[in-house]
């Protein structure tokens, strides 16, 4: 008997949700902040130092820092990020600013006002002014600053010393940032930082003063404003610098999102095609999926970058993975002859500790690119933890309560097909003991025998892999070898020798340049050395004068490329160490050193495709790296999660051909989830390849190439090695225990 209430209440709460996402998205979407790399802007952090090289101390970064956010405040950017980073450094990011370069010269101008003498001997400071008492105003029509005193007397004096000096010392010079031994009054090559340098020839006794100088009204509003939001306390340097034009920002986040909707528009219908109803149920799932995510990151206030939108659509695939499992197990249950109803419960039980498993240790490698990463890394690791507890709320939970209200109602009784299960392939319960007596459509592969092949290729792959490294190194960017990177773009196709003749009428020469996109209109420069703020500043507005765009431009000084390479290498260190650990509570040590070596087998695999296609290697590389460990320990646990189940299933082993039909028929049987799997982020990987922003061209490359070879090495690496550890283990002891003995289901009590 159907239970149509079941039915109605499934028709109720997918419209009741459809219904508040529908009303509710596009709130989310409107709240939602948008990094510099989606809408432009720029992100510099600084090393911060006192003027007589002491160590700076906590009170003081926390005065910059009110004085910097003084500062934003003036230039009117709405939710300026501005952290403090270990004990010396400060990092701010400023998403859609208009004028990028006057922005970073207001940041990093220390503003320090100073009135000084003929002998440029210190008479005043910003001190001595009273706090906001700086305005611009007018004198005969011409812009000027008054600025107010705190002591009107001690103006009065200066005035009298100055004004009783013969011409032409009787000058009162007003310097904004004085260099001492560079700067001076006689030296008028030196004289950039001097606003004003006016003759006194009477005494003043008041407390308000006019600043004077060729100022446009822009420039004397600037002006008043850097004086009433102080002086810095401190000399910021950069050391580490990208900004990115707002063209550059709207292009990259229009692409990846159509990149996106491909991507997710395939993979919902390839579930449908190949899982039927329960495909239908992913498809309701993953659309929850993903507005949970951006109602989370909504809450959360987070900032979303590029790589954070790349991690949620990879996230549609990890979440797919959790229903792939799910529903190949409820397949497997059919196959053996359980009901429905029983194959659905059987089904969700064994795949529950398979997804946790496979989830806990892709969120370990997140919570490490998390810990180490910077900026828009760490936006990526941020929204992969996200994606990854949301997917298993949805595939696991939100699953179950939709599929269990059709199974529960009693419609899909015998109703193989809807599961995708032919009946000509489902077998006695009687004459099936478990799923291991199921065929599959892969027996006649013997992935045990022929294992020392793959050995022997992974081991050759391994050996002309350190011959490329030594031949031909790593392309390293300037995340990690220091220097200045600039992405020039245009309408118009690009060629080197025109980037060339540009850059060198700025005297900037260089002969690594790269042309990309569909018709060479991007050019990517690199220099050696770092250019500073006013060198950027000429760099963009000539080549925003020729090629209608402002450049994306990046500096990394040499310290912080040391540190970046440091922690990318600690970060996939912890990962493998932390994984190792985990393997081995969960299952034991023997699986846990062969899932380690495999997905090392994977990174090594990358990088050494990465050295011989002369690839760039950047941040967002490292954390293609680190998201690739999580899915290769994620495949692995799925193989050696069978294989434990299916040693449950045995009292006593004593022959090593025990061992070698556990791990042939644990591989055919997880073999279609695993080609499913890799399949369905495969192609988010190749939308964003395709469709997706030049910026992250390279992630989606390394993404490819971990993702398909993480499936090779947990079928012929991880597992094998397993059995020849596992047989060496057999041979000393003379016959294995298995973990637990077995217990009946419900279903072969009843039998």
């Amino acid at each position: 008997m159907v239970k149509r209430s079941r039915i109605v209440v499934f028709i109720m709460l997918v419209a009741a949700i459809f219904a508040m996402m529908g009303t509710t998205t596009s709130g989310i979407l409107e709240r939602i902040k948008l990094g510099l790399d989606l809408q432009g802007g720029f992100e510099v952090l600084y090393e911060v130092r006192t003027e007589d090289g002491k160590q700076v101390d906590a009170e003081t970064l926390k005065s910059t820092v009110s004085a910097l956010d003084r500062r934003i405040n003036v230039l009117g950017v709405s939710e300026p990020n501005i952290q403090i980073e270990g004990k010396d450094r400060i990092r701010v990011q400023l998403a859609g600013v208009d004028d990028q370069s006057e922005a970073r010269r207001i940041l990093s101008t220390q503003a320090k006002l100073s009135f000084r003498d003929y002998n440029d001997k210190e008479m005043m400071t910003g001190a001595d002014l009273k706090e906001g008492g700086a305005s611009q105003t007018f004198l005969e029509n011409k812009p000027v600053v008054e600025v107010t005193l705190k002591d009107a007397n001690k103006f009065k004096e200066i005035t009298q010393k100055i004004s009783s000096m013969p011409e032409p010392t009787n000058v009162l010079a007003i310097w904004l940032d004085f260099e001492e031994g560079k700067d001076s009054i006689k030296k008028p090559e030196t004289q950039d930082n001097m606003i004003s340098a006016p003759s006194v020839r009477e005494v003043f006794n008041q407390n308000k003063v006019l600043i004077t100088g060729n100022f446009e009204i822009e420039e004397a509003k600037e002006l008043a404003n850097l004086l009433n939001a102080g002086a810095l306390p401190v000399e910021l340097k950069e050391i580490y610098s990208t900004s990115v034009g707002a063209k550059f920002g709207e292009q990259a986040l229009e692409k990846t999102i159509i990149a996106g909707i491909i991507g997710i528009a395939i993979i919902y219908l390839f579930m449908i095609a190949y899982y039927r109803f329960p495909g239908f149920i992913a498809t309701i799932t993953l659309s929850i999926y993903i507005y949970l995510i951006l109602l989370v990151f909504d809450w959360m206030n987070g900032v979303l970058t590029l790589p954070g939108v790349a991690a949620l659509i990879l996230g549609v695939g990890m979440a797919v993975d959790a229903n792939i499992i799910t529903y190949e197990r409820i397949k497997d249950e059919i196959k053996i002859g359980r009901s429905i109803k029983s194959a659905y419960e059987a089904g969700n039980k064994h795949s529950l500790s398979t997804i946790l498993d496979a989830n806990l240790t892709t969120i370990l490698a997140a919570g490490v690119l998390f810990y180490y990463g910077t900026s828009s890394v760490k936006g990526f690791a941020t929204m992969l933890i996200i994606s990854i507890l949301m997917s298993f709320l949805t595939a696991v939970y939100g699953t179950r309560i939709f599929l269990g209200l059709w199974v529960k109602s009693g419609f899909l009784n015998k109703k193989t097909g809807w599961f995708g299960v032919k009946k000509s392939d489902i077998h006695d319960l009687a004459e099936t003991q478990s799923t291991m007596d199921v065929p599959t459509r892969f027996d006649k592969f013997d992935f045990v025998k022929k294992r020392k092949i793959f050995y022997y290729f992974s081991i050759a792959v391994t050996i002309l892999g350190i011959l490329f490294l030594i031949l031909f190194k790593l392309n390293l960017g300037i995340d990690f070898s220091s220097g200045t990177r600039i992405e020039i773009s245009s309408d118009k196709p690009l060629t080197i020798e025109q980037v060339k003749a540009e850059l060198k009428e700025l005297k900037i020469e260089t002969d690594d340049i790269v042309l990309s996109g569909t018709k060479n209109e991007i050019a990517v420069a690199r220099l050696k050395g770092v250019l500073d703020k006013n060198e950027i500043t000429d760099l963009k507005k000539e080549m925003k004068k020729e090629f209608g765009q402002e450049p994306n431009v990046s500096t990394v000084s040499p310290t912080v490329g040391k540190e970046l390479a440091k922690n990318a290498l600690i970060s996939v260190v912890i990962a493998s160490v932390g994984i190792i650990l985990y393997v081995t509570i969960r299952f034991e040590w023997r699986m846990a050193l062969p899932a380690v070596i495999a997905l090392l087998h994977d990174v090594f695999f990358i990088i050494t495709l990465f050295s011989l296609l002369r690839l760039e290697v950047d941040l967002t590389f490292i954390a293609a790296v680190l998201t690739i460990v999580g899915y290769s320990i994620n495949d692995t646990i799925v193989t050696f999660d069978r294989i434990r189940e299916n040693m449950r299933l045995k009292r006593r082993i004593k022959e090593v051909s025990e061992l070698e039909d556990i791990v042939n028929i644990s591989i055919r049987q997880t073999f279609t989830r695993s080609v499913n799997t890799v399949l369905t982020v495969v192609i988010t990987v190749i939308a964003l390849l395709l469709f997706g922003s030049e910026s992250i061209r390279n992630f989606s490359i390394a993404l490819l190439i971990g993702l398909t070879c993480g499936a090779y090495s947990s079928i012929f690496i991880a597992s094998q090695l397993w059995l020849d550890l596992k047989a060496k283990e057999l041979k000393q002891k003379g016959t294995l225990k298995t973990y637990v003995e077995k217990k009946k289901t419900n279903d072969e009590a009843q039998v």
